[in-house]
């Protein structure tokens, strides 16, 4: 039996309010333990600028210049390579050349129409968001709160400096695909995936996650969508491989690799450069991203346990794989990282509520 609580901001209990009461103290435990490990943050170097300063100006200035290139007359692989030698950048594995789409895209407009797509895209994301996350809540103030906590984590994809950033747009394409999946209807969703993969192929682990869930229910159809868009991205990688081979050679230099083992204080971090968190102090921050995590999987809501899921699986990519300068990875997730800690009320007064329930069922024995 589950005793009724107050709703704090939520219209229906959290997850945990369905816990037995030693589950609930083992879960206190946990989030006692997440906290503590969300300050390893301050363990890790500070991280040298944020996406639209910093050590990244650079790579917007790199983008500017194939761009510019491209409409100019020159084919994307060719300004991509002249562009990344004279930067000083590796060109080798052919992962380090991006993929062609949003250049291409960008090349054959004019800037401000491009700025305006980003707005446009950044825009539909929010209200998509906010319309999703708005019914789960009760009264003004948790909705006002919802606002506060996206315009905090959209904060650099409204930005137009950003607009030659491959992960702000595949970002943004990822957490539009996320909320617009519904049972049963996920060609939308499937197809937003796609296009956010063909800017930037590391958006495939989002597709692997939704993939697994969609095997989990058994909804077969969603799973065979999810598989078709991950087989055509690895037919675009074959092809840009072999583009990339054809315009470079021995002598470019080769990446440092992918295996910084930063661990989870570089997530943390890196969440913090991508949202307005930066502006708080690293402790403060990523106690507050572990929070927003708790609250993502307090979410009794298949949208709260499938962002919950992507922000781990994005989390352990960039702990174990990100170098201190891949940080920007994380723009990938910063859509809607923080936006759980609006359930993070209710979560915890249902552990609260859970670990003191003292209640006992007393069974009569009635003899006839």
């Amino acid at each position: 039996m589950i005793p009724r609580t107050r709703r704090v901001w939520t219209v229906h209990p959290s997850r945990f309010a369905a816990l037995s009461r030693s589950r609930a103290r083992l879960a206190w435990l946990a989030v006692i333990l997440v906290l503590l490990a969300s300050l390893t943050a301050l363990a890790v170097p500070p991280l040298t600028g944020t996406e639209t300063g910093g050590d990244h100006i650079t790579d917007v200035g790199l983008y500017e210049r194939v761009v510019a290139s491209m409409k100019g007359g020159d084919g994307y692989y060719v300004a991509a390579s002249d562009a990344m030698r004279a930067g000083g950048y590796p060109l080798s594995p052919f992962v380090t050349v991006r993929l062609p789409a949003l250049a291409v895209v960008q090349a054959a407009l004019p800037g401000w129409a491009s700025i305006a797509l980003l707005l446009a895209l950044a825009t539909a994301t929010a209200v998509a968001w906010a319309t999703r996350i708005g019914v789960a809540l009760t009264g003004i103030a948790p909705r006002a709160v919802l606002m506060l906590l996206l315009a905090a984590s959209m904060l650099a994809f409204f930005q137009p400096a950003m607009v030659l950033f491959h992960e702000v747009w595949a970002g943004l394409l990822v957490a539009l695909s996320l909320v617009l999946r519904r049972p049963g209807r996920a060609l939308e969703s499937i197809a937003l995936a796609l296009a956010a993969m063909l800017i930037r192929e590391t958006a495939a682990l989002y597709a692997l996650v939704m993939l697994a869930f969609a095997l989990r229910e058994r909804a077969r159809r969603e799973a065979v969508g999810w598989i078709i868009a991950l087989l055509l991205l690895a037919g675009v990688l074959v092809l840009h491989a072999q583009a990339v081979a054809g315009v470079t050679g021995p002598l470019d230099p080769a990446s440092a690799g992918w295996t910084g083992l930063n661990g989870p204080g570089l997530f943390l971090q890196a969440l913090l450069a991508a949202t307005a968190l930066q502006a708080l102090p690293v402790a403060v921050g990523a106690l507050l991203v572990a929070l927003a995590l708790i609250g993502w999987a307090s979410w009794d809501d298949a949208l709260g346990l499938r962002t919950f899921t992507l922000l781990i699986a994005y989390g352990a990519a960039i702990s174990i794989f990100a170098r201190l300068d891949n940080f920007y990875w994380a723009l990938m997730i910063a859509p809607v990282a923080l936006i759980g800690l609006v359930f993070l009320p209710d979560a915890l007064a249902d552990l609260w509520h859970r670990a003191l329930d003292r209640r006992r069922i007393k069974v009569t024995t009635v003899v006839q």
